[in-house]
């Protein structure tokens, strides 16, 4: 299984890179064709969730169930089954997923942030014990609004992460105890975790 921040950043590559268009060639339009040439119909898209096992898909239908107030998405994470909801619903959804006993997921082993030019997106991956199963939980957050709940309360670890979120994207955690700098230094101008940020042209002194 790859390591999860190649499969973070995996996420990002897939979600940046535009479909291939799916416009009929000049060819397939002679011969009278919606496809490639030399072939009828045009391949159906890829299953999102054909890489997950048969524990991985119950996993993620137990997690659609536990959240289904929240009105989950399902998705993969490679082989890792994933939940979307609306960010409003974060803290709540992430207490579900510790103490449902379907899913008991006590801990909280990454929460990322990634920047998609146009919004953030908060990448929850959750680990229960007994038995040993990986749950990754993901919202998006607006530029024109990041600010999101913080999950401190539900994973005393979620501290740092979000500390770090904070500092590098500039996301701002509702509820979070002490948001005070971790990585860089009070008076710091921009957030370099952005990709706007202009690394080139940064001077420190």
């Amino acid at each position: 299984m790859l390591g999860i921040s190649e499969l973070v950043a995996g996420n990002e590559e897939n979600q940046e890179t535009p479909p291939e268009s799916t416009e009929p060639t000049a060819a397939a339009e002679t011969s009278g064709t919606s496809g490639p040439a030399g072939h009828g119909e045009a391949e159906p898209a890829a299953d999102p969730l054909a890489a997950l096992t048969a524990a991985g898909r119950e996993l993620l239908d137990v997690s659609l169930e536990v959240l289904k107030e929240f009105d989950p998405q399902s998705g993969a994470l490679g082989d890792i089954p994933q939940v979307s909801v609306e960010k409003k619903h974060t803290l709540q959804a992430c207490q579900l997923i510790k103490d449902d006993p379907r899913i008991a997921a006590k801990m909280l082993l990454c929460l990322s942030c990634v920047d998609y030019s146009e919004y953030f997106q908060m990448v929850y991956v959750l680990q229960s014990l007994e038995p040993e199963r990986t749950l990754v939980l993901r919202t998006d957050v607006p530029y024109s609004d990041a600010t999101v709940p913080s999950v401190t309360p539900v994973w005393r670890a979620a501290n740092w992460y979000e500390r770090e979120a904070h500092d590098l994207f500039g996301v701002s955690f509702d509820g979070h105890p002490d948001l005070t700098p971790l990585l860089l230094y009070e008076g710091f101008e921009g957030y370099p975790g952005r990709k706007e940020f202009p690394f080139n042209e940064y001077q420190e002194f």
